[in-house]
């Protein structure tokens, strides 16, 4: 039986549902210890490190691998989880050329590359007084958020789409779907219903894909949250998929 296992955790999945799953199949680690290294929010997808045995005592080496990503960033809304799978708090059409909102992204990406300080989001499993963050927010309780010193090896741009509303609400609503338990799916998918059906107007929003290089501990969606706020739009993380946990990546997959 293998000490280490690569999982290619789905889209909607928490990580402990994809650990489970794997148990499951394969009944022959259905004694032993297991954990997986490394989180991975329910709508990212891809690499999860999972260990077994006693491997699992040697996770705090896993979790400082450095990590790859490839991620979109969805322009034009703020969320109160920084992607999808949160209550939409702001919306805005970007009345701006492909080539602007590039532009304005390329002079501003310096500050997400190297070291620097990021909070964690408020929608995080990080403890405060030994309660997590996301039970503050639930309970809408006043607390004072962390940050850390993160690193960035590159981000980098890759390419730029444009999406109507009608095709963003059936995306969004396919994917958000896909989780189980409660995450307030029916609540948030009502707000972008909302959102995105109260004008009649066909808005286009941009979806921008990039390649990340990092640190262990980076917030994705802290990156497209912030990112926004430099360039002065709204902005969320559409999709995260990691590709690569230090020498990890599934194998025979271009994911």
């Amino acid at each position: 039986m293998k000490k280490v296992i690569v999982l290619n955790k789905k889209e909607g999945e928490t990580p402990l549902e994809s650990l489970e799953k794997f148990r499951r199949k394969n009944k022959e680690y259905k004694d032993l210890p297991m954990t997986y290294a490394g989180r991975l929010d329910p709508m990212a997808s891809g690499v999860l490190i999972v260990l077994s045995g006693d491997e699992v005592n040697k996770k705090e080496k896993y979790l400082n691998f450095k990590k790859e990503y490839k991620f979109e960033i969805l322009f034009g809304f703020n969320t109160d989880t920084y992607d999808i799978l949160g209550k939409v708090v702001k919306d805005n059409e970007l009345k701006i050329t492909n080539y602007e909102l590039i532009k304005k992204i390329k002079d501003n990406i310096k500050y997400f590359t190297g070291k620097f300080k990021q909070k964690y989001p408020l929608y995080s499993s990080k403890t405060v007084k030994g309660k997590p963050l996301f039970k503050y927010a639930r309970l809408e309780e006043k607390v004072e958020i962390p940050e850390k010193e993160v690193f960035v090896d590159s981000l980098k741009l890759n390419k730029i789409k444009k999406i109507n509303k009608s095709k963003l609400l059936q995306n969004i609503e396919k994917r958000v779907r896909k989780v189980k338990g409660d995450f307030r799916q029916e609540e948030i998918l009502k707000i972008w219903r909302k959102m995105l059906l109260s004008s009649k107007k066909e808005e286009k929003y941009y979806i921008v894909n990039f390649k990340i290089k990092c640190g262990s501990g980076t917030y994705i969606r802290g990156i497209a949250n912030s990112l926004g706020g430099k360039i002065g739009f709204p902005a969320i993380a559409f999709s995260i998929k990691r590709t690569r946990v230090g020498k990890f990546k599934i194998k025979g997959k271009n994911i």
